[in-house]
């Protein structure tokens, strides 16, 4: 929901719901304490995806780094679509994720950055990126300001930063949940 949304539903002021957030965005511990540990055999999935703040012309890529066996998000970085954000995303990823095998897109950034004999570049047909792929679309789906047409959208670089942050620790926190029953 929008936060002008939640500000008609719940009658609470838009400055209020703002420095809310912003104080539970800045309280969440480090993305490694929702993780789980990687297995040997596990890979990361890399991917980025557009999305843009106030007007289509300031698009901001959302670079992610998931975990294939739990599907958590490990790492993600919001910049352009440069080596520089690439470069961001790895550094990102906690040391012991690092030395797994990764597959992204064919993208020239992921070559340039990530070790040569742990990378594969494959196409989406292979199936390789296909969990990153479909947790962009879960994005997608649950927050209204990344979806691709649409009349949500950040106002401010920041806010566009504290929402995605958000979404990623809870849905971390869900898959979590799910593993441990298991």
């Amino acid at each position: 929901m929008s936060m002008r949304g939640v500000e008609r539903v719940f009658q609470v002021p838009r400055q209020r719901l703002a420095a809310w957030l912003q104080e539970e965005a800045e309280t969440l511990p480090e993305l490694d304490t929702t993780l789980v540990e990687p297995r040997e055999d596990d890979a990361l999935e890399l991917d980025e995806l557009w999305s843009f703040v106030q007007k289509k012309q300031n698009k901001q890529w959302i670079w992610i780094a998931l975990l294939r066996s739990s599907r958590q998000v490990v790492a993600y970085a919001i910049g352009d679509r440069s080596e520089a954000t690439c470069r961001r995303l790895w550094e990102q990823i906690p040391k012991r994720y690092r030395a797994l095998q990764t597959f992204s897109d064919f993208w020239d950034a992921y070559q340039k950055v990530i070790p040569a004999e742990q990378h594969h570049a494959v196409g989406k047909g292979t199936g390789q990126t296909a969990h990153v792929e479909r947790w962009n679309n879960t994005l997608r789906q649950r927050v209204g300001r990344f979806v691709r047409k649409t009349l949500s959208f950040s106002k401010s670089e920041t806010f566009h930063e504290i929402v995605l942050k958000l979404f990623i620790y809870r849905y971390n926190r869900q898959r979590l949940a799910l593993i441990s029953q298991t």
